[in-house]
């Protein structure tokens, strides 16, 4: 089992900055993690992934704009969110594959005014 935690949602006038942050109860085993969205009325959506050693994906939506990072040594994913829009207003989950099986945070919102 692993208990993900996110943190760091809130409100943020657009072109604003956010750091998210995704706490794993334990690292071992764990290969890609990831950062999704779902804004309401729509399907939840992949923003960012990145593996054990670093290798990341990003949404063509967010590429140059979003970063995501990891800490093995503190179990814990990051996404820093610069040049924040609008569209990007939406709740945050945080995932992680271990062993062919995927564990989900309780996501944290994000509210970007125009």
């Amino acid at each position: 089992q692993v208990q993900l935690v996110e943190s760091g949602g809130g409100l943020v006038q657009a072109g604003g900055s956010l750091r998210l942050s995704c706490a794993a109860s334990r690292s071992f085993g764990i290969n890609t993690m990831g950062w999704y969205r779902q804004a309401p009325g729509k399907q939840r959506e992949l923003v960012a992934s990145i593996t054990r050693d670093g290798s990341t994906n990003y949404a063509d939506s967010v590429k140059g704009r979003f970063t995501i990072s990891r800490d093995n040594g503190k179990n814990t994913m990051y996404l820093q969110m610069d040049h924040l829009k609008p569209e990007d207003t939406a709740v945050y989950y945080c995932n992680a594959d271990r062993f062919s099986v995927t564990y989900w945070g309780q996501g944290t919102q994000v509210t970007v005014s125009s």
